[in-house]
């Protein structure tokens, strides 16, 4: 901005939307937790986010679930394939063959529920996705932005809820002075 007003004459700002800036039509929400103890706490958090997936019913019709590590995403993906979901995983050490195979079959809906790290949060082109989770806290605020912004597209609603444990408080508080609001705890 500065330089193009020192070397500009009258020159326009166009924005389509703010900079890092969530959709008026994605409803937000996080679901706080407190471990009863360090050695269960990877299993709690899974079975939240099966509960939370199941809580949505019809409304669900696709997902992306989103890990901050790959190895996470595994883990995620086994999980809710032994539970019985429709589920697909994507993340970067994947083969390209094997990507683009996961991701035809979530825009074709064989696939309900796609696990995948931040390879999945931009770029790609993936419409109607009705439901984003966020089972890791995104470590830098500007990815929250950018993963819930798979929902709520071309003017369609949208669900975007993240499981905060303690030691993502921080992550949190950072993304909710981004938003400049805090996100609805559910």
């Amino acid at each position: 901005t500065r330089l193009t007003d020192t070397f500009l004459h009258a020159p326009v700002r166009v924005e389509v939307a703010r900079q890092a800036t969530a959709a008026e039509t994605i409803t937000q929400g996080v679901v706080r937790h407190t471990a009863a103890r360090k050695d269960v706490a990877d299993s709690e958090k899974r079975e939240i986010l099966r509960r939370l997936i199941v809580a949505e019913g019809d409304t669900l019709t696709n997902a992306i679930v989103f890990c901050n590590r790959k190895r996470d995403v595994d883990v995620v993906f086994k999980s809710l394939k032994k539970h019985g979901m429709n589920v697909g995983a994507l993340h970067g050490d994947l083969d390209q063959s094997i990507r683009t195979k996961t991701l035809d079959g979530f825009r074709s809906n064989e696939i309900t529920v796609l696990v995948a790290s931040d390879v999945a949060a931009r770029g790609l082109d993936i419409p109607s996705v009705s439901h984003v989770y966020n089972y890791d806290v995104p470590i830098h605020s500007e990815d929250y932005v950018h993963r819930i912004g798979r929902t709520g597209r071309a003017g369609r609603s949208g669900k975007a809820i993240t499981i905060c444990f303690a030691h993502e408080e921080k992550h949190l508080d950072k993304i909710e002075e981004l938003l400049g609001k805090p996100v609805p705890v559910m």
